[in-house]
Parts: C-alpha cells; structure tokens; sequence
C-alpha cells in the first residue's frame, strides 16, 4: 500500500515474474529481474541499435505502417526472435533487464570469489544473501524446518483476537492489513492506509469466470492449494482446500472491487479515525490488528475499499453501472472473517505462506508454486535459472546496497547531465502545451503550470542510498533472511509516521528498468537502469532519443494530468483545482479514448478485449508523453529541418524510437491475464493506439483512409 499512488511506465511484475499472491504484510517478495551468461543458458535476444539508435534492417517494407505501425517497425525482429522458454513476455524492456542482472551478477561474482576474511560486513551480506537463496541442496537438506516455527504460530492463533494480532506481525499473511503512506489529502504528514486483500488467484474476475477456461483455472488452483495444505501437515489436504477455496471466492463475490474502479482516488481515499474504523464492525478485533501493526497511536487511518454512502456517490457521480462494481471492501471482509471458521482462516494462512515463500522452501513447493502461476495462468514453459532469481532475491532483500556498486560501474555522469537537459526541454514543452490547448481556462491553465513548475525530477539513483543499518543476513538461512528483511523494511515504514515526509526516497531501484510518477510528492523518477538504449543513448539521433526516453520523460509527466494523476495539484494534495467546465471537457477527451482502446482485442472477440477504462491513465500517459516529447524534438531543432538518414525522415526516425521501446512479445495465457488485471495496454496498441492519433505520423508515413489504423482528423485525440 505504500506505493499506492506510483504510476509506472508499463513494466510490472505481474508480466515479467511469477504473480504470487497478494498479501498484506508478507516477506519482501524480489523484483523481477533476468540476465544470462551464455556458459549457462541459451542465448537471449539481442537488438540491433544501428548506427543511430534505430537499426533499418528491422523494417518489414512488406507491411504498410499505416495498417499496423507496430509490426512494421517490429515484426521482423519478433519473428527472428522466438519467445525465450523462460519468459511469458520478452522485448525491449526484458533485454535491458537481462542486461542489468547480467550487470549486478558480475559485481556480486567479484565479492564471491573474494577471500572471505577480506569482505566488508556490507559486502558479506550480498553474499550470504545470494548463496543462502541459490543453495538448493541445502534447503532440500533442511525440509520443512525452517517453516515449522510459523506454521505452528499460525496453529496457535486459535481464536479471533489472537488472529488478528497475528496478522499485525511481520511475515504472517493476513486478508486485512495496512503501511504507511503520504496522505493524499495532506501530502505534509503520513498516514496509515488500510485495505483488503486475501485472494490467490490475480483478480476477482478469476473466480467470477465460468468459462470452460476459467473452471479449469480454478480447478488447477485448488489442486495448488490441496497440495500446500498437504505440505503443510493436514491429513484432509483437499477437503480443507476446498474450504479455502470457498473463502477466497466469498472474498471475490462479496469483497472484492473491480479493478478498474479502484482507480477512483477520490472514492478510494476516506479518512476515518480510529473509533471509526473500529466501527465498521465492532466484532471485528480492529485495536488488536492495529496495535500489533505498530499503528497503535495513529490518529488518521485512510480506508481504500470503504464502499460509498448514498450521498457520498451522489457526490461522486458514481452511476448505477460504477456502483454495481463495488465490492463490500474492509467492512465486508471483517463481516466475513468474523463468520470464518478458525480453522478455515488457519489454513488460509498456512497455504499463503508457503506459496509466498516457496523459492526458499523445498524445491517440490516452489516447482509447484512455478507450475501453476508461472505455466498454468502465464503459459511460462519453463522456471527461471536459480542464478537469477537469486539475483532477484539479493536485490529484494539488499537493493540498494548492490545500487551503490551498480552506479559506479554502469551509470556513467554524462547520462545523468543529458537527462537533465532532456527533462527541461520537456517541461518546456509540456508548457506550451498547456498554454496552447483550446479546451481549458486560464484559471485552470495558471494552477497547471505550477504543478509543471513544482514536478520534482529525479534521475539515476538517490544521492544517499540505503546501507539498511541492523538488518542481519544469516548464511544458509533464505527463509530467515527474507524474514529479517521483511522486518527491517517494516520498521523502517512505521518510523515514517510523525515525522516530516521523506523526499529523498525512491520506489524504485537504481538497476530497475522502469520509470514512475509520484502524485504525492509530484515527483517524475528515472532509475538509472532504464537510461540505455533502446531507450537512450548518448551518440543516438536526437530523434531517437526523443521517441524513446523522450516520450518516456513525457510519460511521467502526462500521468501528473492524466484522469487521476491530475486529481493533485503541485503541491501533491488531492483537491479538485479544475473549473467544473474543464474538467467535463478533459473527461470527454478521456472518455472517446477509452472507447479507441475498448475495441482493441488482441485475442479475439469471445476474449477479454482492452478495458479502455482501466487502462485510461496509462493511454492518456502514452498519448500525452509522444506528443509533449514530438513537441520538445521540434523545439530542439531551432527551426531548422532534420537531416534524412538511411532515407528517413526526421519524424520517420521519432515515431520508429517510439514502435521500438514497445518491441515486445508474449504468450496468450500472460495476454489473458494482463488484460484483466494491468492497468497498461498490450504494446503493440501502446504504439498503434497512440500514432493513429498524430496528424504528424499520417504525414510522415503517408497514412490514408485506405489504411486500416486510419482515423478520420475529427476523431483523433490530442490532450496534451
């Protein structure tokens, strides 16, 4: 919940990992990550940048660019380049990943061959952390041991209050939990953010699904559930697992929002003191859970799902088809725990657990864990080399650590003054932009440039990052690593509350290959991982550079106004600083932008198709960053025109840096379960749901009605 309002570029981890479920206050799972030495797996993909950034040679003339752009700039690339057995989804974003795991496996390979003696404490650290989590000889050896001293706490909670404090503890998954955040509506304090949670399966829908498709899915996760249970020590696995099943699906019927919904902030953020929320249901142990959370003394609990009265939805303009989306939230899960048999609620815990952790448990548990969300709901053939995942695992637990050595070596300081140039010349632009829109007043225009004037840019890395002080890593104990991590991570979270907010602090590592917009803190951040090519290259054509991380800084500066990102005004408070005129008329733009993506459907009409709602604040991201970075190229040029290279064109050469970053492919199980649950669009529409809309793109590649992604220039959308 800490991150709740990050808006990232398009790399989640849900696409390029494993999905565990989610869980409030569970170990720290790793971030996904890649890489291969070519001595221990096939090799991977390679791009070809050319001579300028974009190679030529990767063009399919045999498809017009006005019938699918994305394909013209990608397909041959995609064809020569089959999925990778260890992916469900492989392009430009994985390449640069497998490049930076690739990067840190060489850093921590240096301290692993270091005599002992010689390493610091820090150092000995990132190497029990990543040889504690690669020996599976060892976990294997060491069985179910290391679990038991959980599992047994878990089986002791054998009353509702003692549940709920257990649930406050690190580690223990629990169905209601909370962190600490900056407020939304006072974004100068913290608060503790309180939600629900409690399915394995990724979304609600999954449950809802009575498909011959979705009932084999549901059938395959209660075999995954009887087997943990059997793991776990119950005589009746699979009748126990039948109960479990029975309380996540009450979750997903009774509980549970609709994705897209939960992107309202302004129906998601209510503030209720602590006689409040304790009122939601006073046979619900509320004290016991927040005493045990550390948020003892909290004055401020801010509840996501708390379902609208009738004048609050009045308020909002929710209609009838908005509120039928909106499960019971907190106040129906503590109905529903409440009314959980304990052992019911035991065996929830037990099974979440193991799954959460099974990397670090016996390699039958996390062969399984792979079996069913990595092969079964994201097609994945086959698990991750252990290497990898360990780098994975190391990064989680000690990321920043390893940052401080992966910017020495690989940030170079020339990116980093580039990238500030880069971001200026596009707050320029977004400027003009919003001076010279025709749809918004200049009283709204004046509070729109000083929230632009306020962005916060950060690139590269922090300037002090985390040495993570007490925080103890133990040789040979990954389950207890991951525990202690988990632990420090938390107390590191409470400390927060009281004190003055933390602007140095990053969501992201210095290696992370995404980028991210902080509405609270109305900050545009850009790890350094993400700054190379495709994306960025210090000798690459201007154009390029501009179409790639150009449009990337222009992201993240779109979603600071995109439908919610534009909900806080610069100094990052939640208000509405919209005249009721302009806003009505944004909302209209945004409205005939979800109806262009609600009919793209990359599987087929009998399949989910783009949810053009859900995905709205990313395409308007999309949309909004092209057209504020085209602005900036233009601008960069002083008037003059852009030299033809290989026969293209300037604006040729801005709109392939684009198709490029997007170059990107997966298999249909991974589609199915992005397009239920990720708020970003399949890439091949975040290249053709965005240049249909460019008067600038049908000149340069001499677009018409004949062409099948034509738009007709009054249904073409500019925001930004």
């Amino acid at each position: 919940m800490t991150l709740k309002t990050i808006a990232t570029l398009g790399i989640s981890a849900l696409a390029l990992t494993v999905a565990a479920p989610a869980l409030a206050q569970t170990a720290p799972k790793p971030a996904p990550a890649a890489a291969t030495p070519a001595a221990q797996a096939v090799p991977l993909p390679t791009m070809s940048f050319g001579e300028w950034g974009y190679d030529p040679a990767d063009l399919d003339t045999s498809i017009d660019p006005g019938d699918d752009f994305f394909a013209y700039a990608n397909n041959k690339w995609l064809q020569a380049n089959p999925l990778p057995p260890e992916f469900s989804r492989f392009g430009a974003f994985n390449l640069l990943r497998e490049k930076s795991t690739s990067d840190v496996k060489a850093l921590v390979d240096e301290l692993v061959a270091k005599d002992a003696a010689t390493l610091t404490a820090d150092e000995r650290r990132i190497v029990e952390s990543y040889n504690a989590y690669l020996d599976t000889a060892a976990i294997d050896a060491a069985g179910m041991a290391p679990a038991q001293p959980y599992l047994e706490k878990i089986r002791s909670a054998d009353t509702l209050a003692k549940m709920a404090t257990l649930w406050g503890e690190v580690g223990y998954p629990s169905p209601i939990g909370g962190g600490v955040s900056v407020d939304a509506k006072e974004p100068t304090r913290y608060s503790v953010y309180v939600g629900s949670g409690g399915l394995g399966l990724p979304d609600r829908d999954y449950y809802l699904d009575e498909t011959e498709k979705g009932k084999a899915i549901q059938a395959k996760y209660r075999d995954y559930l009887a087997f943990l249970l059997g793991k776990g020590g119950y005589a009746d696995a699979a009748g126990m697992a039948a109960q479990v099943y029975q309380f996540e699906d009450s979750i997903a019927r009774k509980v549970s929002w609709d994705r897209a919904t939960r992107r309202n902030r302004d129906l998601t953020y209510n503030a209720l003191t602590p006689a409040q929320l304790a009122a939601l249901d006073p046979a619900f142990p509320v004290a016991a859970l927040m005493e045990a959370s550390g948020f003892g003394e909290t004055d401020r609990f801010v509840v996501g799902d708390l379902p609208p009265t009738p004048e609050r939805a009045a308020e909002l303009k929710l209609d009838a088809a908005t509120l039928a989306k909106i499960g019971g939230g907190t106040p129906a899960m503590m109905k529903l725990v409440a009314s959980t048999p304990i052992e019911v609620l035991q065996a929830w815990m037990v099974k979440s657990f193991l799954s959460s952790n099974a990397a670090v448990l016996p390699s039958d548990i996390d062969a399984a864990q792979f079996a069913f969300y990595g092969n079964t709901l994201n097609g994945t053939p086959e698990q991750r080399p252990r290497w990898k995942r360990s780098i994975d695992e190391t990064e989680g637990l000690l990321g920043e650590l390893v940052g401080a050595s992966y910017v020495t070596r690989y940030f170079p300081p020339a990116n980093k003054a580039a990238m500030v140039d880069l971001v200026e010349n596009l707050r320029k632009s977004l400027g003009v932009s919003i001076q010279e829109n025709d749809w918004m007043s200049a009283a709204t225009k004046k509070e729109a440039m000083a929230k632009l004037a306020a962005f916060d840019p950060k690139i590269g890395y922090r300037d002090e990052l985390e040495t993570y002080p007490g925080l103890a890593i133990t040789a040979g104990q990954p389950l207890a690593n991951r525990m202690a991590a988990g632990k420090w991570q938390y107390q590191d979270m409470l400390s927060k509350l009281g004190g003055p907010i933390d602007r140095t602090e990053w969501g992201m590592l210095p290696q992370t290959v995404n980028a991210y917009y902080n509405s609270t803190k109305n900050e545009i951040v850009f790890p350094a991982g993400i700054l190379q090519q495709p994306f960025f290259g210090l000798t690459a054509d201007p154009a390029v550079n501009y179409g790639g991380i150009g449009a990337v800084i222009g992201h993240e500066m779109g979603h600071g106004f995109d439908d919610q990102g534009s909900k806080s005004d610069g100094t990052g408070m939640l208000r509405n600083w919209w005249t009721d005129g302009d806003r009505a008329a944004f909302d209209k733009l945004g409205n005939a932008l979800v109806e262009q993506y609600n009919a793209f459907c990359p599987l087929g009409e009998t399949q989910p198709c783009v949810n053009g709602r859900l995905t709205l604040g990313e395409n308007i991201g999309d949309l909004g960053g092209l057209s504020i970075a085209y602005r900036a190229y233009k601008m960069s040029l002083n008037g003059k025109e852009a030299p033809v290279i290989d026969g293209l064109t300037g604006d040729q050469r801005f709109f392939l840096g684009w198709a490029q970053v997007w170059r990107s492919q997966q298999r249909d199980e991974a589609a199915l379960q992005r397009l239920r649950t990720d708020p970003h669009s399949p890439e091949e529409f975040r290249v053709n749901g965005v240049v249909r809309n460019f008067d600038e793109w049908y000149k340069a590649f001499n677009v018409t009605a004949d062409d099948e992604l034509y738009l007709a220039p009054e249904q073409r959308i500019r925001i930004w």
